[in-house]
């Protein structure tokens, strides 16, 4: 009688330690997955307690949707040391140089593709690296040595991102690509040391063309302030010129007015008008040199002959 209360109560135990296999503790930053019969339910149990059917009918997986999982693609120091062809991430530029890249790729579980990462989560890791491997590869290859050597620690990292995601949509492994960080980029050992003197000449080459084209602007500027105030001072005499001319014209027109009207009363109007003018050109030479009269040569209707002497020397 004691043995076969002894069996029913291990028999009872059994059955509910068989019956709490069916919960299951969801964590936070998790997101379950639940296979019954083999069958995976379109309900996703968020973080809490999951009451399903015991173990052997239902399959619980929990995957960490928060967690950051990282995956390392390419060349990895001292790959090449153990005599191999060509070490992985050598990848060949469009110029026909060789060059070493490793890129580390941050990538998270989508929410919404949980259920996919459960069925290729084996694999998920190894395809999210051979993807971007393959677009590694067509990067280097599009572009010239220098290009990927200097611009590939900031160009490439969003271009991977953008294209490593695109080319895994159609997998449906449901991971997500955040980011990327370019570790290693160098020419191989063999060739390091002449790659790093063409950048040396390189870096002197922008050095003097920066500095050419400082001294160009500079020269520029001179050129500009120059023509600046030479227009200035071309607009400046110009004007002087210009009201001088209107001045004269003014001069000359008040003059004629009054020629017209002298010359009614008087006909020599026109003669003492000139012998006025003539006497202004007299004071003019006079500043400068010396005017004599001949007298000596005066004729017998009276006619004065005057010569105008250059300037005395000093």
């Amino acid at each position: 009688m004691i043995v076969r209360r002894l069996l029913l109560v291990a028999t009872l135990l059994a059955i509910f330690g068989y019956l709490l296999t069916g919960l299951t503790q969801v964590r936070p930053g998790e997101r379950a997955v639940v296979r019954r019969f083999g069958r995976v339910l379109d309900e996703q149990p968020e973080p809490g307690l999951w009451v399903g059917l015991p173990w052997g009918l239902d399959r619980v997986d929990r995957v960490p949707v928060d967690q950051v999982r990282r995956v390392e693609v390419g060349y990895r120091p001292g790959d090449d040391d153990g005599g191999q062809a060509t070490p992985a991430g050598q990848l060949l530029t469009g110029d026909h140089n060789l060059v070493n890249l490793h890129v580390v790729l941050n990538c998270t579980v989508l929410r919404d593709g949980v259920a996919d990462y459960v069925v290729h989560a084996d694999r998920a890791d190894g395809l999210v690296a051979r993807v971007a491997e393959t677009a590694l590869a067509e990067w280097v290859a599009g572009r010239t040595v220098d290009e990927v050597l200097l611009r590939g620690k900031v160009d490439l990292p969003p271009w991977l991102v953008a294209e490593t995601q695109h080319r895994l949509e159609e997998y449906r492994i449901g991971v997500q690509v955040r980011d990327a960080n370019v570790t290693h980029l160098l020419p191989p050992a063999e060739v390091k040391g002449a790659f790093d003197q063409v950048t040396e000449a390189q870096t002197a080459t922008r050095t003097w063309r920066y500095k050419a084209e400082q001294e160009a602007d500079e020269a520029l500027r001179k050129a500009e302030s120059e023509r600046y105030r030479l227009g200035q001072m071309a607009a400046s005499y110009a004007n002087e010129r210009r009201l001088m001319a209107r001045a004269e014209a003014e001069s000359f027109e008040r003059r004629r007015r009054q020629y017209e009207r002298m010359r009614k009363d008087n006909p020599d109007a026109l003669a003492a008008i000139w012998w006025d003018e003539m006497g202004k050109l007299f004071e003019k030479l006079r500043e400068g040199g010396r005017v004599d009269l001949l007298d000596n040569r005066l004729g017998a209707e009276g006619l004065d002959i005057t010569v105008v002497t250059p300037p005395r020397k000093k």
